[in-house]
């Protein structure tokens, strides 16, 4: 990190923790922040593709094989000539073998153009990625925070976030998207940073980027 990033990052550490006391606690125990940006949007989404629905250890073993299949990641061209047979081998389904042929192909055509995505507000680019089979709002509202480093998404489906949310805040319940936001609002314009912050607060999602 520059030491212009880490100027801006105390600055907005020190914005959350004056205008949250709760989250300024997290941020104590929790310590730097230190999220790991993906630099390959279309390795992201893949990636996201795969893991979806399984165990981390599975899709990561299932991650690896597919990989191997082409000796380094493959470019979307090279993803839409393999052979079915060979993804299946390497553990993937019927199901995530088309929705990864389904992004290959929007990539390769310019109907999703991965290189735009970087210039639009966060709400287009889930608007362009949720075009893409397989890919929900959640994928998409990860793909901002963890490839682009969006740093205003509250992704009020995650339920790691409304655990977090609900042990943090003292909950009853399980906080609706309308209460997400409500507290949201002492975060703006950092929401991802707090997000961020409530995951690393569960002991289950320490290890997240």
């Amino acid at each position: 990190m520059t030491k212009r990033a880490a100027k801006e990052t105390r600055q907005v550490l020190k914005h959350l923790a004056v205008a949250d006391a709760r989250l300024a606690a997290i941020i104590k125990s929790v310590g730097a922040y230190e999220i790991k940006l993906r630099k390959d949007p279309f390795q992201s989404l893949v990636e996201a593709i795969i893991y979806q629905q399984l165990a981390g250890s599975a899709a990561a073993a299932i991650y690896g094989r597919f990989v191997k299949i082409y000796g380094r990641f493959p470019r979307p061209a090279q993803l839409l000539v393999t052979k079915d047979v060979k993804l299946r081998a390497a553990g993937l389904s019927a199901r995530k073998i088309e929705y990864l042929k389904d992004l290959a192909s929007r990539v390769s055509d310019g109907r999703l153009n991965l290189a735009l995505l970087p210039k639009l507000p966060d709400e287009q680019v889930i608007e362009q990625l949720v075009q893409v089979k397989g890919i929900g709002r959640w994928t998409a509202e990860m793909f901002l925070i963890f490839c682009l480093g969006r740093q205003d998404v509250l992704p009020v489906g995650d339920l790691g976030l409304r655990k977090a949310m609900q042990k943090a805040y003292s909950l009853v319940e399980l906080p609706s998207p309308v209460r997400m936001r409500d507290i949201a609002q002492l975060w703006k314009p950092y929401c991802s940073i707090a997000t961020w912050y409530l995951w690393k607060s569960l002991e289950k999602f320490k290890g997240i980027g």
